[in-house]
């Protein structure tokens, strides 16, 4: 039978796998590069969360607390970049142009009355508000990742990954435990610890609903990742596992960032109110993404129902 050990080295092996082949990417600024870096340095992370009694503790707290540090500054970048193309989409089917000098007409179906008219000018303003604004604050945390990319923290960094990579460092008695056995046992614990976030959600403060509801969702992707890093030992138990806390993951993520890109937009509404040709269209735009807010919250409950079963 296979060990926790060989098992744990083969899913740890794969996950920096893809964060040093990301890199060259991120270098070059390749489409969806900072994403899949982030993405990699998440999921590292998380197995070190998840496995942590097969690990050494002091090794594994110092490269969980380095990646941490990496996933953090990746996810500047992430964010805005997120945000631009969100807002992009946002004035696309919420905007639509008049010339300028005419009267406005009467909206001639039920999904114009939701748009507002406004002059080509004024769009591009609002685009260069929202969109430019994003996309330049995703190029100066790029500029920043590539001179930490250089720097003496992620060369280390780097260096310790690729030992890591076929031996990191496993505790002595634990990981020698039968594969099986040891990867039951702590999704059995990622998926309790979500239960217990799920069955919180109904009774918690109105205040507190929308953390509470950011912490099932990374619940969900760490229980996602430790289900995906036993897949090759445990085989279909943990593939659904993980393909139902992946999709609690999603609607948890399309609400996370409906509420954060409306409170961008009534931010950037309330510093450019005094100036701004287009205000009505951010109050349009805020309330579009406080209804898609509502509809990745429909979905929840449904998605959320598998912790409860056996």
């Amino acid at each position: 039978m296979v060990g926790a050990a060989n098992a744990l080295v083969t899913a740890l092996g794969d996950d920096v796998d893809r964060l040093l082949a990301a890199e060259p990417e991120v270098r070059a600024n390749d489409d969806d590069s900072v994403h899949q870096m982030r993405v990699a340095t998440r999921r590292l992370r998380s197995v070190l969360r998840s496995y942590r009694s097969l690990f050494e503790q002091a090794p594994a707290a110092t490269m969980g607390d380095e990646l941490k540090w990496l996933a953090g500054l990746l996810g500047v970048a992430r964010d805005a970049e997120v945000r631009a193309e969100r807002f992009t989409a946002l004035v696309a089917e919420h905007a639509r142009p008049t010339e300028s000098g005419t009267a406005a007409r009467e909206p001639a179906t039920e999904a114009e009355a939701n748009r507002a008219e406004l002059t080509a000018a004024d769009i591009v303003f609002l685009t260069t508000e929202l969109v430019g604004a994003e996309q330049a604050r995703y190029a100066r945390a790029h500029a920043e990742i590539l001179t930490e990319l250089d720097g003496d923290r992620y060369r280390k960094l780097r260096e310790e990954l690729s030992i890591w990579r076929t031996d990191p460092p496993l505790h002595p008695t634990k990981a020698d435990r039968p594969a099986p056995e040891a990867f039951e046992r702590i999704l059995r614990r990622d998926r309790k610890r979500l239960r217990r976030l799920v069955f919180a959600e109904p009774v918690v403060p109105a205040t507190e609903r929308v953390e509470l509801l950011h912490d099932i969702r990374k619940g969900a992707k760490r229980l996602r990742y430790s289900c995906e890093g036993a897949a090759q030992t445990l085989g279909e138990a943990a593939t659904e596992l993980g393909s139902s806390a992946k999709r609690l993951q999603t609607v948890l993520g399309d609400h996370r960032d409906a509420v954060e890109s409306r409170e961008a937009i009534l931010v950037r509404a309330a510093e450019a109110a005094a100036r701004s040709p287009a205000r009505a269209l951010y109050e349009i735009l805020a309330d579009a993404e406080e209804i898609a807010a509502g509809k990745a919250l429909a979905r929840y409950p449904a998605a959320a129902a598998f912790v409860s079963t056996d």
